[in-house]
């Protein structure tokens, strides 16, 4: 078995040396090895794939449709992309200039945020978030600035975003924003967004706004900001959490053209481009009436599981901000915890023999936290309640 030498790995890049595991990944697997546990972790689909998409991957592979793909994606899956977005948001983008595929929504927020760092630039990133955001930012040699919203109902509001801007003295150069939000699943609605988007036109910022879960929004049409603010907007999605299909690794990137061409390039240099068969069944997914339909019955069924988990949890006495969105619920946990989530959801594990992810994971304002997915069955979530129950007791 190889060694390698220690003054080279001290030679490694800095910010990949002070880096660890994915904690959301990290904490799963800790709590994996506990036998019968139910996870209710990860943001995984637990719907197959609809035959017809998977029918749509089959052909490609039967048709030999072997060979490089442009590196912006085939243009059957652009034009898809296109008329998604269109039927969906309203918006317009030009399939030939406009989008570029990517291998999962995660290589978007990578070749967005590589694109337009420099050393010294800023992003500002509201808080609690998905745990990547961050180390994407100093791996591009630039400083994450976190913006703790769990004093406002876990949104950005405008006065915290002029004062950010203002803070940071002409460095911020990015927003991330993230909605519906993994881990609380709450969202923006247009009043919200057009008070935020007013404040950002007055600069030379550019929001990466991702989207991935803009399908299911619940109780309201989900706006997108690239509807109010289309000129300084990378929009990001795919087809990860509408239609299950987190395997197939496809992801896109939206924008003006001029800017995405050079996210293009970014792209180009870190995998050439998408699997072809996988693009396909994106085409298929996104591009047919079959595949809206798939969407809203995944949604349906888990509007369900969170209105039942919702109940269940207020009956147990948590505390829960308004999920209207995505599949999580973002729960705070008993007070004689404090806001030791991490032990709480260690014993919770172990002695409840139920898996939930630490909010502490998703940085500021996730203190005290815990984010519960319903992306399970029904079965598995019932169960899930009633071992929680019984635990709390």
């Amino acid at each position: 078995m190889p060694s390698i030498k220690n003054s080279v790995i001290s030679n490694l890049n800095r910010q990949v040396q002070a880096m660890g595991a994915n904690a959301i990944r990290a904490f799963d697997e800790e709590v994996s090895s506990v036998p019968n546990i139910i996870k209710l972790t990860l943001g995984e689909p637990d719907f197959n794939v609809p035959d017809h998409i998977k029918a749509a991957a089959i052909r490609s592979i039967e048709e030999n449709d072997s060979h490089y793909a442009p590196a912006s994606g085939s243009l059957a899956v652009r034009q898809a992309i296109t008329d998604f977005l269109a039927d969906r948001y309203d918006l317009t983008y030009n399939a030939n200039h406009e989008i570029v595929v990517t291998v999962g929504a995660t290589e978007a927020i990578y070749d967005s945020l590589a694109t337009l760092l420099n050393p010294g630039d800023e992003v500002l990133i509201p808080t609690p978030i998905f745990s990547m955001y961050g180390p994407d930012v100093l791996l591009n040699g630039a400083k994450p600035v976190y913006l703790d919203t769990s004093a406002n109902n876990f949104v950005l509001t405008p006065e915290q975003l002029t004062k950010a801007i203002k803070d940071s003295a002409g460095h911020a150069k990015v927003l991330i924003l993230n909605f519906p939000s993994n881990p609380t699943g709450v969202t923006y609605d247009r009043k919200a967004l057009t008070a935020l988007a007013a404040i950002i036109k007055k600069t030379d910022m550019i929001v990466i706004s991702d989207e991935i879960y803009s399908e299911l929004t619940y109780n309201q049409k989900h706006v997108s900001m690239a509807e109010l603010l289309p000129e300084q907007t990378l929009l990001l999605n795919g087809v990860s959490k509408s239609h299950a299909m987190t395997g197939y690794r496809i992801g896109f990137v939206a924008g003006p053209k001029r800017l995405v061409e050079k996210v293009n390039v970014v792209h180009q240099f870190a995998t050439t481009a998408a699997s072809n068969p996988a693009m396909a069944a994106a085409a298929e997914a996104l591009g047919t009436p079959a595949g809206k339909v798939d969407t809203e019955l995944m949604k349906l069924a888990y509007q369900k599981r969170r209105d039942y988990l919702y109940q269940e949890l207020i009956n147990l006495g948590f505390e829960i901000p308004n999920p209207d969105g995505a599949f999580y619920i973002f729960a705070k946990i008993p007070a004689k915890y404090g806001v030791d989530d991490h032990s709480f959801a260690l014993d919770l594990a172990k002695k409840g023999k139920v898996a939930v992810i630490p909010g502490s994971i998703f940085g500021l304002g996730g203190q005290g936290y815990v984010r519960i997915s319903y992306a399970a069955s029904e079965i598995q979530i019932k169960a899930a309640v009633k071992r929680i129950s019984d635990f709390l007791k």
